[in-house]
């Protein structure tokens, strides 16, 4: 069974945010001021997760991403990941991190049920990290790498946003980290919805050229990962990693869009970019039937929009910070 949009696209991967708090304050994530952080009580609990992902495995989602905010700030995450994965037709539990805590809970998370991780780095040099991430230790981060590389969750993605002027001068040294290593490293553009005192186009380094400056390393090879997903991959001839492009405010890959978003709120965000979210907490905190939890699911897929209406200078005030949605 599965379940598709007015658009005809099938929707089978949902990304949940457990938490919208995070041990770090990356430039491009978190405004300035900071954020005040959702009420313990106002989050969902890992139950209703449980339940609105067992009820979506009955409509065909196959794929959970675990996000945040830091998903690892969130206590007994193993607890979540075991439960998601005795859900009939769920097929693959990955998580993204900022890799702080990474080290103490992959074994734990691998045991449970995880299949991969996708790590946030933006810079390879311990102090300009740092400023990026306000506080973050580069060093955290790769020994959570090697660690959650012995306990199997792989392949390890490394999430890469390139700001001009502050880290793009790195891109060419993060793709030659696919030549001599399995990791996969993926270059995301820069998107309005983080810092509005940070975001502007002249910041956004587009794919164009981020590939021109990977290329300057060696011809790159089309390659093919899986059916469906917004990155376009490639690899250096003979090389063990792979390099990928995300491409959402010069290249759309709305028409392939597979996802539904589940924020920490308990809403559903039918796209990234649409103010559209539908009140799943409420309705299920006064008893709601699981035909009812369904209903508001299947009129979230249908409420996908044919595109994401980015870029358009007009539509980056009502965005939310990434923390509140869910990376």
């Amino acid at each position: 069974m599965d379940i598709r949009d007015k658009y005809d696209r099938v929707i089978d991967y949902m990304r949940i945010s457990v938490t919208d708090r995070c041990n770090l304050r990356c430039i491009y994530c978190m405004p300035f001021e900071g954020i005040r952080p959702i009420g313990y009580k106002s989050l969902l609990g890992y139950e209703e997760i449980t339940r609105v992902v067992t009820i979506a495995a009955g409509l065909g989602v196959r794929k959970v991403r675990i996000t945040g905010g830091e998903p690892l700030v969130r206590r007994n995450l193993p607890f979540l990941v075991e439960s998601i994965s005795a859900v009939e037709g769920i097929e693959d539990i990955s998580l993204t991190t900022n890799g702080q805590a990474l080290k103490r809970h992959a074994r734990a998370l691998a045991d449970a049920g995880l299949k991969r991780v996708n790590v946030s780095l933006d810079s390879l040099y311990p102090e300009r990290y740092r400023e990026i991430t306000r506080g973050g230790d580069i060093d955290e981060v790769f020994k959570g790498i090697f660690e959650a590389e012995r306990a199997g969750l792989e392949p390890i993605k490394i999430n890469m946003i390139p700001l001009r002027g502050i880290n793009d001068d790195e891109v060419e040294d993060f793709g030659r980290l696919t030549v001599n290593t399995s990791l996969h490293v993926r270059f995301i553009e820069f998107m309005p919805t983080g810092s509005r005192d940070l975001w502007s186009w002249d910041r956004c380094v587009s794919t164009e050229e981020i590939k021109g400056r990977v290329s300057k390393i060696g011809p790159l090879l089309p390659v093919k990962i899986r059916k469906s997903g917004p990155a376009r991959y490639f690899r250096f001839e003979g090389a063990s990693g792979v390099i990928g492009f995300i491409s959402p405010m010069t290249h759309h890959f709305c028409e392939s869009c597979n996802r539904l978003r589940l924020t920490s709120e308990g809403t559903l965000r039918p796209c990234l970019f649409s103010e559209t979210e539908i009140d799943l907490k409420a309705p299920m905190r006064r008893g709601s039937t699981d035909k009812e939890v369904e209903r508001l699911l299947r009129l979230a897929v249908q409420s996908k929009p044919e595109r994401h209406s980015i870029p358009s200078e007009q539509h980056v005030d009502y965005l939310k910070p990434l923390s509140k949605i869910g990376g």
